[in-house]
């Protein structure tokens, strides 16, 4: 009788308190590569539970900038409509004796940690919330405090006060086989004085309630897995697969923390970058394939493979970026930016793109090309005897891509001129530009009469 394995339920769960970044796009596009790899869904849960930062703005955005990449999902929640079923996991975490109420204030806290360092101590909670009385919480409570609650790891033989090592381990799908000391790690606050709830315990609940089979995240998340473990084993829920991949530098080695506003989609697309040169880039930076640009999202799906993501930090360049931009514009057919060209107003047709498409960096250049072949151009007041002596030798209609070879053949005999002696003022007169798109192409959509005049022939 054998046995299949089921589709897997991945999610990107982005809290909408600003605008994706590359950082968070490179999540998002492996997180959905692996979805469509395996026959599984993606989900887009957003995390609002920061009522003072979440905005409906920031949701919207995060939205639209997953449709422009393409990475559509099959489930979505939010974490703000699910508090009815946060409180009834809280309130039996809180029956079982596995969630406890404290009362320290930060500043007790950070009081308490320096002087467990200054003794060489780890500055782990101490778990002494659990040695208080119902009479003295209730003078605590009369005093004004509010209770924040912990989770009770399981790092112990039976007395929470003396905690013992104890490992919790996965094989992670990027890192391989890694391990976690409960007994290093303070218990983690899952619920705040105010009430509000943390991301550790809501994402839990919403794996679980889910069924999310794998979580493909940053590795600063790595210590919070092993957290969590625990929370699902609390749960009794069988814990997802879990995969960390390493963090993104900036080109010059630094941390990208206070540059990802200039590294938003919305300013990707702006600066014209194409929604494929975006995904391929996060898709294949940091793995053992050659960085390259790929020309639709199914001929990614079929690259995926978390295994060949380096544990090394990946270096994100813009530069890269724009390269790969231009590379993917230089080999993408008429058929496909035809639309987008005639919405910008340029009535192209492949004969043009054809000439100027492999000096684009991105769309919007093809609207200056457009305007060079079709606009006027002012007089380059370069060399007007020599303009004028090509003008003469221009040859007659029709053009094709040999006239250019033709005419400056003709001109080279005539003038005794050669090399960029012979081209460089050609070039400019008919372009306004020191370089360009070969000229043989160029040369047939100008046409006879508007050579002529940029010539400044009489």
């Amino acid at each position: 009788m054998s046995t299949t394995t089921p589709a897997p339920i991945v999610r990107f769960a982005p809290s909408p308190t600003g605008r994706l970044h590359i950082g968070n796009i490179r999540t998002a596009v492996l997180n959905w590569l692996f979805a469509r790899k395996h026959g599984g869904k993606f989900m887009l849960r957003l995390d609002d539970t920061d009522a003072e930062r979440s905005t409906d703005a920031f949701a919207e955005g995060i939205a639209a900038d997953l449709r422009w990449l393409g990475l559509t999902w099959d489930l979505t929640a939010k974490q703000s409509a699910r508090t009815a079923r946060y409180d009834a996991v809280v309130a039996e975490l809180k029956a079982s004796g596995r969630l406890y109420d404290c009362y320290e204030t930060t500043d007790e806290l950070d009081r308490r940690r320096k002087r467990q360092q200054a003794r060489g101590l780890p500055p782990v909670y101490d778990r002494a919330s659990l040695q208080l009385t119902t009479e003295d919480k209730a003078k605590l409570l009369a005093e004004g405090r509010r209770p924040h609650w912990r989770f009770q790891l399981r790092n112990h033989a039976g007395d929470p006060a003396a905690p013992v090592t104890t490992s919790i381990g996965w094989v992670d799908l990027v890192r391989g086989p890694q391990t976690v000391d409960l007994a290093s790690l303070s218990d983690p606050v899952l619920v705040r004085a105010d009430g509000a709830y943390l991301y550790t315990v809501c994402s839990v609940i919403d794996d679980v309630d889910f069924g999310i089979t794998h979580i493909i995240r940053g590795e600063d998340h790595v210590t919070n897995t092993g957290v969590q473990l625990d929370i699902f084993a609390a749960l009794g829920a069988t814990a997802p697969a879990f995969g960390h991949h390493s963090l993104l530098l900036g080109a010059d080695g630094q941390g990208l923390s206070k540059r990802l506003g200039a590294l938003a989609v919305a300013e990707f697309r702006d600066a014209g970058i194409e929604a494929m040169a975006v995904a391929s880039h996060a898709a294949t930076l940091g793995t053992s394939d050659p960085i390259a640009v790929f020309p639709e999202l199914d001929a990614l799906v079929a690259r995926i493979d978390l295994g060949k993501l380096s544990r090394s930090p990946a270096r994100f360049d813009p530069a890269e970026l724009a390269e790969l931009n231009a590379k993917l514009l230089h080999a993408l057919p008429f058929d496909a930016v035809a639309g987008r060209l005639a919405t910008d107003g340029v009535l192209a047709t492949p004969v043009f793109w054809e000439a100027v498409r492999g000096n684009l960096r991105v769309l919007a250049d093809a609207k200056t090309w457009w305007a060079i072949v079709h606009g006027d151009l002012p007089a380059s007041g370069e060399d007007p005897a020599f303009l004028a002596a090509a003008a003469a030798l221009l040859p007659p209609d029709p053009w094709t891509l040999d006239s250019w070879g033709q005419w400056t053949s003709a001109l080279k005999v005539k003038s005794g001129r050669k090399g960029r002696e012979l081209f460089h003022p050609l070039r400019l007169a008919l372009t306004g530009l020191e370089s360009g798109p070969e000229m043989k192409a160029l040369l047939p959509l100008i046409g006879r009469t508007r050579a002529l005049q940029r010539l400044n022939a009489e």
